[in-house]
């Protein structure tokens, strides 16, 4: 695939360097419409003198019409016209009398062949003319379809590296015969520094521009005009097209860095390495933005540079919109966590600030049972304060891709124990069932993270359910995981809050869940949902059937030497 693509180029390479390098071409055309209009006029003479057509049939000179009307259509209005001429006078020279003389005796004679000049004339330009309008009408098709594939293979695309590189590839197979060799396109960085972000004939990391090149680069942005210069060929192109221009002695290549304007600004360099003299490919910005340009080539070539700018302009409005998005999303999460923990914080505090004060008090004797429950209450609310510190910390690690599971194997049945165990004095006035079969596989998991997840989840089952209500833990093992469940007796949870109760600072409604005085930050649940995907698994909430909520979380099973499981 490389070797024809390369062969391809190659060919393409040398078609360039046949029909602009030099004159030949045109040359070679104009010479082979002279000789076509001389032979094919000589021809009709030569029938209809040795037929004796003429004066037998009057009108036989429209024959000559038929061969100016075929060259003005297929070969244009050059070839019409000499053969206009020569017809002229070949029937003045082989058919008028006196033979073999340009003199005629009769005026009307005169007149008639004055008449037929005119109208073979006037006729091969409206032929001409016509067949010029249907080559427009085609070339217009195809620029049109060019330009409508170049839209849909860009519109396709994410990235603007590649979005560049088509446009970079599609300038320069619909400008290869003007002379555009290869195409980049070169970009300001942050700091304002031009690089290189798209080339057609190679990778644009592989492209490297002379210090002195990079300049005028930023000149042209600078500035917005463009500016050609001639450049050495044996570093400018690949090897294999070098080769090809080497053996032309006549060719020779140049860079025009064109300035890529969006309203007033210019926003990027088109770098056009080509082939022949500047004269052979003019374009103007200025024609087509005052309506002067006579060169569709031109309005053409602009359409390609327009879309690019526009793809770059694209992005750029795409890069402020995520900034000014990030920028309000960090405002609005500034804001409720502050909103939030202002309020959350106080609450512990002023409960452990209440339970000292009592006990510091020195008018006031304390029994031990006393003394004993305003201990819990301060290690109590303490714990609790430490839960949501840890909560705002794992959700800024969250946030800032920070967070990091450094996995270990341990039976997941001992960690849901521990974690039974150091929250009963959340869970004393509960029911807490546990449901796990004997033979479960140990778990490749953060035993801290883990440990979090299952605290926020009883926590939350705590929160937002009767006192007295029961709260089931369930361990199911499959092939590829095992499954934690944690499910409650309370009210539910809407339909529609299912997958918004893992936002951030999301809370189901009051109406529908029941909020005691222990209020939330909103963020345990959005930290149970970093921390389980940071182990690979999912977590998910459901209603229970017979009333209540489901929150259930997997981790994905590793086959550990030595251990099967059925």
């Amino acid at each position: 695939m490389v070797e024809d693509d390369e062969a391809e180029a190659m060919k393409n390479m040398q078609q360039v360097l046949f029909l602009g390098v030099t004159e030949e071409h045109h040359t070679r055309r104009v010479i082979i419409d002279a000789c076509l209009a001389v032979l094919l006029t000589l021809l009709i003479t030569g029938i209809i003198y040795l037929a004796r057509l003429y004066p037998a049939i009057p009108n036989i000179s429209f024959l000559y019409l038929l061969v100016v009307l075929g060259l003005a259509t297929t070969r244009g209005l050059y070839a019409a016209v000499i053969a206009s001429i020569i017809a002229f006078f070949s029937f003045d020279f082989f058919l008028v009398p006196p033979f073999f003389t340009f003199s005629i005796q009769k005026s009307e004679e005169w007149l008639a062949l004055f008449i037929f000049l005119v109208t073979a004339i006037i006729t091969g330009e409206l032929a001409s003319a016509l067949r010029r309008r249907a080559e427009q009408a085609t070339q217009r098709e195809k620029e049109t379809r060019a330009l409508y594939e170049l839209v849909n293979a860009t519109t396709n695309e994410e990235h603007l590296e590649r979005q560049l590189d088509i446009i970079a590839h599609a300038i320069v197979n619909n400008f290869l015969t003007a002379g555009v060799i290869d195409c980049a396109i070169l970009l300001p960085d942050e700091h304002g520094q031009l690089s290189l972000q798209a080339d057609a004939l190679q990778d644009a990391t592989h492209l490297q521009l002379s210090s002195d090149e990079i300049k005028t680069a930023e000149s042209v942005m600078l500035e917005g005009r463009i500016i050609d210069f001639y450049i050495d060929t044996d570093k400018a192109l690949p090897f294999r097209f070098r080769r090809v221009i080497q053996a032309t002695p006549s060719a020779h290549s140049y860079v025009r860095l064109v300035p890529m304007h969006q309203a007033q600004k210019v926003v990027g360099v088109a770098r056009l390495l080509m082939v022949g003299g500047s004269r052979r490919f003019p374009i103007e910005r200025a024609l087509i933005d005052e309506g002067k340009d006579l060169n569709h080539q031109n309005a053409f070539f602009w359409a390609f540079i327009d879309q690019a700018t526009a793809m770059i302009e694209r992005a750029r409005l795409h890069r402020e919109s995520l900034q000014i998005e990030l920028l309000r999303r960090t405002d609005a999460l500034r804001s409720a966590l502050l909103s939030s923990v202002s309020h959350d914080l106080r609450t512990p505090l002023s409960s452990i600030k209440a339970a000292a004060s009592s006990l510091l008090q020195e008018d006031v004797e304390w029994d031990e049972e006393s003394k004993k429950s305003f201990a819990q209450a301060i290690e109590k609310e303490t714990d609790r304060l430490n839960r949501l510190v840890g909560n705002i910390l794992d959700m800024s690690r969250i946030e800032g891709g920070a967070l990091k599971a450094e996995k270990e194997w341990y039976p997941i049945g001992e960690l849901i124990h521990d974690v039974s165990g150091h929250m009963q004095g959340v869970l004393r006035d509960r029911n807490v069932t546990i449901h796990m079969p004997d033979d479960l596989p140990p778990v490749q998991l953060d035993y801290l993270q883990i440990d979090q997840v299952i605290t926020n989840l009883l926590e939350n089952a705590v929160r937002y359910t009767p006192p007295d209500s029961p709260i089931d833990i369930t361990v199911d093992v499959t092939d590829s995981e095992i499954r934690v469940s944690v499910a409650d007796r309370g009210p539910g949870i809407p339909q529609s809050d299912l997958e918004r109760i893992f936002d951030k600072f999301y809370r189901v409604s009051g109406a529908t869940r029941r909020a005691t005085s222990i209020m939330g930050t909103g963020l345990g649940l959005a930290v149970c949902r970093g921390l389980i995907e940071a182990h690979g698994g999912r977590i998910w909430a459901e209603n229970r059937p017979g009333g209540g909520a489901i929150f259930r979380f997997t981790l994905p099973l590793a086959h550990i030497e030595g251990h099967t499981h059925e």
